[in-house]
C-alpha cells in the first residue's frame, strides 16, 4: 500500500508515510525534501531543529502550526517557514490526510524519519530512544503534540 500512495522508497511510522524525494547527498548537502501524508488529527511533538530551517508546502488538507507561540493554519497551496533554532509542531486539523513537502537546509534530517521508521518507535513508550536519534540529527524534543489530552496548548 505504501508503494501505491508515494511510490517505491516510501516508509512508515506512527501512521505517517515518509518519501525522501530529494536527499542530502543528492543536493551536494545543500537541502532535503520529504514527500509526507499524516492522518487527521497527527502531528509530532513539540520540537527544534538546532542546524536546519524547515519549509512545510501542504498538498492537500490543512494544518495547525505552532511556531514560538503562535499559532496558524495553512492549506493546499500554502507554505510554512520554520527558522532554525524555534521551537514547532503541527497537527492535521481537517477530516482528510494532509499531504506535504518537508524541505530542511541544509538536508540530512531526511534520516531521522529512516530510523524511526526501521525502528517502529512508539511515543511515549520509546521517548528516549526517539530523543537520542533526534541528538544525532541536531533536533530537541521539547513538549507534547498540540492537543495531547491533558497537556493543553503550548
Amino acid at each position: 500500500m505504501l508503494d501505491t500512495l508515494l511510490g517505491p522508497g516510501t516508509v512508515e511510522w506512527l501512521g505517517v508515510s515518509y518519501k525522501t524525494i530529494l536527499s542530502r547527498d543528492d543536493s551536494g548537502g545543500s537541502m532535503s525534501i520529504t514527500d509526507s501524508v499524516s492522518p487527521p488529527r497527527s502531528g509530532p511533538p513539540r520540537h527544534i531543529h538546532h542546524e536546519a530551517d524547515e519549509t512545510f508546502v501542504v498538498l492537500t488538507g490543512d494544518c495547525e502550526f505552532w511556531l514560538d507561540g503562535q499559532s496558524f493554519v495553512r492549506g493546499p497551496g500554502e507554505t510554512a517557514f520554520v527558522p532554525r533554532g524555534k521551537e514547532h509542531t503541527f497537527q492535521v486539523v481537517s477530516d482528510v490526510p494532509c499531504r506535504h513537502l518537508v524541505i530542511l537546509t541544509p538536508g540530512g534530517f531526511e534520516g531521522f524519519f529512516q530510523e524511526m521508521a526501521k525502528g517502529n518507535y512508539r511515543i511515549p513508550e520509546d521517548l528516549p530512544a526517539i530523543e537520542d536519534c533526534g541528538r544525532r540529527y541536531h533536533m530537541t524534543l521539547t513538549g507534547p503534540p498540540l492537543g495531547v489530552a491533558g497537556e493543553g496548548r503550548p
